[in-house]
């Protein structure tokens, strides 16, 4: 979904200003701060990406997956990457 803004020009004696406005809910949903840095990249002539240079830390936190011990393993199973044995399991082959 995208918001349309208008982009403003406001024509002084010795310059020129261009303005950009963000909407209210672009900007909350961002999470910018009040004077915080960012910068503009001409990606092509029909778009303009906005970089910010601090990323503040994502809201939801991902949990790492911990690998448990061999003891709580399912009877059967064998780490990924290991060859099964072969034989009964009780000695070497005669």
């Amino acid at each position: 979904m995208g918001y349309p803004t208008k982009v403003q020009l406001i024509n002084r004696k010795k310059s020129e200003q261009w303005y950009i406005n963000f909407p209210a809910a672009i900007a909350q949903a961002m999470e910018f701060k009040r004077g915080e840095v960012v910068e503009w990249i001409i990606e092509d002539k029909s778009q303009l990406v906005l970089r910010r240079q601090t990323v503040p830390p994502s809201a939801v936190k991902k949990k790492l997956r911990v690998v448990s011990s061999n003891a709580s393993r399912k009877s059967g199973t064998r780490e990924p990457g290991t060859k099964a044995k072969s034989g009964s399991g009780k000695g070497p082959k005669t």
